[in-house]
């Protein structure tokens, strides 16, 4: 998954319309409200255009996703179930970082952790498969993990977390953590295999947030 960059959230219809820098603000707005119109821009000068337009002028204009052929969507074939997904999410870059798992077939959330301050997806997506490999290892179990990052499985075999983030009073606790996970790939074998989630042939990956 692509690092999440600041977003600003247009509310068009919700509790108090108006342009929110996060989707927890956002979600307050349109929580419980029916017929709620939402839309997030990538920059405040698009948000702002789109908040004094209409909010059907923005739905059909947002990029469709390149559809997979028949035979592409056959060779990759179906998930297996019979896994756990990763995934985090980030309130910016660095934000808010949140990262879980969750059991593909019964969709139940088997663990989450944050939100950390100060993060970034790639780490977060890294502390992710880390955790579900101490997790899957912990209960002996033959489950193949998915995670919808190369970057982060790229990170997991090389068995460090190769991030360029800033290390702040803000997020001790985070990079305390990427030295406990890389601690633990260091000295911990795995059987597990580690697949990368096709997103375009399946949709957004289990563990996801929902907060595109």
């Amino acid at each position: 998954m692509a690092v999440n960059k600041q977003k600003y959230y247009v509310v068009w219809k919700g509790h108090k319309p108006g342009i929110y820098l996060s989707w927890e603000a956002c979600q307050k707005q349109i929580k419980a409200f029916k017929g709620a119109q939402y839309i997030s821009f990538d920059s405040e000068e698009a948000a702002k255009k789109a908040f004094g337009r209409n909010y059907k002028d923005y739905i059909s204009k947002k990029p469709k996703k390149k559809s997979l052929t028949r035979e592409q969507l056959l060779k990759i074939g179906q998930p297996n179930t019979n896994s756990i997904a990763v995934d985090a999410a980030v309130g910016g870059n660095p934000g808010k970082l949140e990262y879980r798992g969750v059991d593909v077939k019964s969709g139940k959330q088997i663990f989450k952790q944050g939100p950390f301050e100060s993060g970034t997806n790639n780490v977060g997506e890294f502390l992710a498969i880390v955790h579900g490999l101490a997790w899957l290892k912990k209960r002996k179990s033959s489950q193949i993990l998915y995670s919808d990052s190369r970057t982060a499985i790229g990170w997991i075999k090389k068995k460090h977390c190769n991030t360029k983030l800033e290390r702040t009073a803000l997020n001790e606790e985070l990079f305390d953590l990427i030295k406990r996970a890389e601690h633990w790939l260091k000295i911990n074998s795995y059987s597990t295999v580690i697949v990368k989630w096709e997103t375009a042939a399946w949709g957004e990956i289990p563990a996801d947030f929902g907060r595109k």
